[in-house]
């Protein structure tokens, strides 16, 4: 029963991983097509800064999603959870967040929000650096 367990265990997991990576896929087409389309639809040849931000973001979702692939994989290798690789994608996960905020938007931000994502970031630079002097994985 168990062994049963396991291996169907082992199957969820491939299907994540044909998942992701079909989402990654898809996803870098959408970049090439947005790049490609702000650059060359638009007669100056330039990206309007909304556009370079949303640039920037896909990248970024982009580098999530493999950060995620890479996790699911060691995984699957090992039957360990590496913590380092977790962190690193809540570290770039929350850059993204930071990075994207649009100061001018219609939401305005509030101190307390501001200094909410000020203590995640140190607190994620924290756990990394001691992950890392650590050398730990689970």
């Amino acid at each position: 029963m168990l062994e049963r367990l396991n291996q169907f265990e082992k199957l969820m997991y491939y299907i994540l991983v044909v998942l992701l990576a079909f989402v990654i896929f898809v996803s870098v087409v959408e970049l090439v097509i947005l790049l490609l389309g702000g650059l060359f639809l638009d007669q100056t040849f330039r990206l309007d800064n909304h556009e370079i931000l949303n640039v920037f973001g896909f990248f970024l979702l982009i580098l999530i999603g493999i950060e995620l692939l890479d996790t699911i994989k060691a995984y699957i290798k090992k039957q360990e959870i590496h913590v380092e690789i977790i962190v690193l994608l809540a570290i770039i996960a929350v850059a993204r967040k930071i990075i994207l905020l649009d100061p001018y938007s219609d939401i305005p931000l509030s101190d307390l929000t501001l200094w909410g994502m000020g203590v995640v970031v140190i607190c994620l630079a924290a756990s990394y650096y001691l992950i890392r002097k650590a050398g730990v994985t689970i």
